[in-house]
């Protein structure tokens, strides 16, 4: 559908966006003027940056210019949606922080369901639960997170009546790389479904990793620019530690569902250790996160690392270029780049020569991975 509308030298993720805003427009009924699209924008090597106003030229060319194109930016952390949209922020991150946890969990326990299709029918019970909650507008937002916690709680009771084999030898795959690429399964081919059935637990980098690190970049910033005793700083140290607090409440219900796979306690861990490979003042976007989150990973215990990334992205080359050092730095942990532009590839032969790596590693590795307990 973006065809007609795109030259094809676009990344695989901005003929994607475009090809599902066509489909709105195609939509019966459709009104420009009572539409609205949200595309962030933010800056740094990705040409994510270009996104917002190559639909702003496509909506004015096919005639719908009163489409509106809401695009906060990175450079501030996205604050200036705060503003504008008053309680949208809240309820987006707290829909942010679910959908990352539900998309966890499911990865968790789909490698050792015993009867096939559970998982993803406790994920889709588990989310429509939440996004039914956090529409309800019978109930204050004073009020609605404490209602949100308690849709986690069912969530988890939920995951937990799925029948499950944990005690199956089954190796864990890190998955990083660009962001939109590595959560679009429609983008990667389902890579981790299709990973799976060779023995695989994904865990997947998630989306809210890389708000906390608009935030940093933020802070880091306004740091570099003088701006330390300021309103502006004011307001960033407290929109982080707000957003740390909602996300502390909302998955503390599922803590227990993590042993094993626990992510950081801040988003500083990551760039810490991405440090000595591409310093964050110099490396702006996913490559500084995904160099430092697979580090982060091996240390943990994963048995190996996927890089899910659009073909002729930036950050997916440059990271690529570290992973060897990278490997050989922490016990020749093996890691995979794959590339996608939307054309068809034999993924299941790539994932098979992969996971033979990832079983030889497996038998001689020195970080042993922490297990939950089998009941």
């Amino acid at each position: 559908m973006a065809g007609k509308c795109t030259s094809g030298d676009e990344c695989l993720p901005a003929r994607v966006t475009i090809g599902n805003f066509l489909r709105v427009i195609e939509q019966p009924g459709f009104d420009p003027s009572k539409t609205a699209f949200f595309l962030p924008t933010a800056g740094g090597p990705c040409r994510f940056g270009q996104y917002a106003p190559f639909a702003r030229q496509v909506m004015d060319e096919m005639g719908h210019g009163e489409v509106l194109i809401v695009s906060p930016t990175s450079a501030d952390g996205y604050a200036s949606l705060g503003e504008s949209a008053g309680d949208l922020l809240k309820l987006g991150w707290w829909g942010l922080v679910a959908s990352d946890a539900f998309r966890k969990i499911l990865h968790i326990y789909r490698p050792y369901e015993t009867e096939p299709g559970t998982a993803d029918k406790a994920h889709a019970k588990s989310l429509k639960l939440f996004c039914d909650a956090l529409a309800d507008r019978s109930e204050s937002l004073d009020r609605k997170l404490d209602s949100l916690v308690g849709v986690m709680e069912e969530a988890r009771d939920i995951f937990r009546a799925v029948p499950a084999d944990f005690g199956k030898d089954v190796m864990l795959v890190g998955v990083v790389g660009e962001i939109f690429c590595r959560l679009s399964t429609f983008s990667n081919e389902d890579l981790i479904r299709r990973l799976e059935p060779f023995g695989a637990q994904a865990w997947l980098s998630d989306i809210t990793e890389w708000v906390h690190y608009t935030d940093s970049d933020n802070i880091r910033n306004l740091k570099r620019l003088g701006k330390v005793f300021t309103t502006g700083m004011l307001g960033a140290l407290i929109k982080r530690r707000v957003q740390h607090g909602y996300e502390k409440k909302l998955l503390a219900p599922l803590q227990g569902e993590f042993v094993g796979v626990e992510e950081p306690r801040s988003v500083g861990e990551v760039l810490d250790l991405a440090a000595p490979y591409l310093p964050v003042a110099g490396s702006l976007g996913e490559m500084v996160l995904s160099v430092g989150k697979s580090i982060y990973m091996y240390g943990k215990g994963a048995d190996g690392i996927i890089d899910i990334s659009p073909f002729t992205c930036m950050n997916g080359i440059i990271s690529e270029s570290i992973y060897p050092r990278l490997s050989a730095d922490h016990d020749n942990i093996p890691i995979r780049n794959f590339y996608f532009d939307g054309t068809q590839t034999d993924l299941e032969n790539d994932l098979g020569i992969f996971m033979e790596l990832v079983r030889n590693y497996h038998r001689k590795k020195t970080r042993k991975r922490i297990r939950r307990k089998v009941a």
